[in-house]
């Protein structure tokens, strides 16, 4: 049994990480978040203890070191601007780490953490939980074999990424690009980790559109050119959807054909956490790749409808 720490219990993503320990047969022994609203804990670990105060729960973390309880994990569900600070003390802390995504907003913190590694002889995993998802894997296997036998083929790809956010979403740091690293990062991260997986490295990146509520893009991979289209606006849900009373869709074709993905999302981390704990895991390198898309995509001016784009361009331009 390995102990725990959880650092942005509050959040959203937290519970997928409380189950992941449970069903991992670990324990959770503190949690920190400057919310109170973590009622959700009672379903998992009832007798963790729980601070809103940082600096306290670091005091307890000494405390409990003191008495040479070993802490073995940092889970970091907290702010994507905070996830740097937060990895660097755990590492300093003596813990190995699994961050939610994206890792970090910056490149040269890359460089930071891998010479913190190093120095402190812990781990960094990331979750990129895609390349667990059934339909994922099973592309990937697929592209795999053809270009066995084509090196040398181009893949064309739609993705399309439509999650509807209210106004709540402008007033929380997921609104601020400074501390999200903006739409790109906050939603789309595991899809771009997920494409230079399967079809390889970058080779261009172009924007499109990039406003409050939609980026858009194209991507040149080495095998595969993709049109990208994410975006938070109720407005792009397709009538089929909104009549489901859904408010998130999406869609991966390849060569015009629907990847069937909308499934298979509910035990991505559990399989994660057995991977890491079993010794593997997604480290740094894994992740630096899609941090550099999300970053560029930040410095990229748009270009508008010129080239190849995503077919929702049209309608993204007619709304500015």
């Amino acid at each position: 049994m390995k102990n725990f720490v959880l650092i942005g219990l509050g959040g959203y993503i937290a519970p997928r990480h409380l189950k992941a320990i449970k069903d991992t047969n670990n324990t959770l022994l503190a949690a920190v978040d400057p919310k109170d609203s973590v009622g959700i804990i009672d379903s998992y670990f009832p007798d963790a203890d729980f601070f809103t105060d940082f600096q306290e729960f670091d005091k307890y973390i000494d405390s409990l070191h003191r008495k040479g309880v070993k802490i073995d994990f940092a889970s970091v569900c907290s702010p994507n601007y905070l996830h740097y600070e937060h990895i660097t003390w755990a590492l300093n802390k003596d813990m190995d780490v699994i961050c939610e995504k994206p890792l970090v907003l910056k490149p040269e913190h890359f460089d930071y953490l891998e010479n913190m590694e190093k120095k402190t002889n812990r781990k960094i995993y990331n979750i990129l939980q895609l390349r667990f998802h059934p339909s994922i894997v099973e592309l990937k296997k697929k592209v795999e074999r053809e270009l066995k036998e084509n090196p040398n083929k181009i893949y064309d790809i739609d993705l399309t990424y439509l999650t509807s956010r209210g106004k709540w979403y402008f007033v929380s740091w997921k609104g601020d690009e400074n501390k999200s690293g903006g739409i790109a990062a906050e939603i789309g991260i595991h899809f771009y980790d997920m494409l230079v997986w399967i079809f390889g490295d970058v080779v261009e990146n172009i924007v499109h559109i990039k406003d409050r509520y939609v980026n858009a893009g194209f991507l040149k991979l080495k095998n595969a050119n993709v049109k990208w289209f994410l975006s938070i606006s109720y407005d792009y849900i397709p009538d089929t959807i909104k009549a489901e009373g859904q408010r998130t869709y999406r869609s991966i074709k390849v060569d015009k054909k629907e990847i069937e993905f909308s499934n298979g999302f509910s035990d991505l981390h559990t399989l994660l956490y057995k991977d890491i704990l079993n010794g593997n895991g997604f480290r740094l390198d894994e992740s630096r790749k899609s941090m550099e898309i999300v970053s560029t995509i930040r410095r990229l001016k748009p270009i508008g409808l010129q080239g190849e784009y995503h077919p929702l361009c049209i309608q993204a331009i007619k709304q500015q």
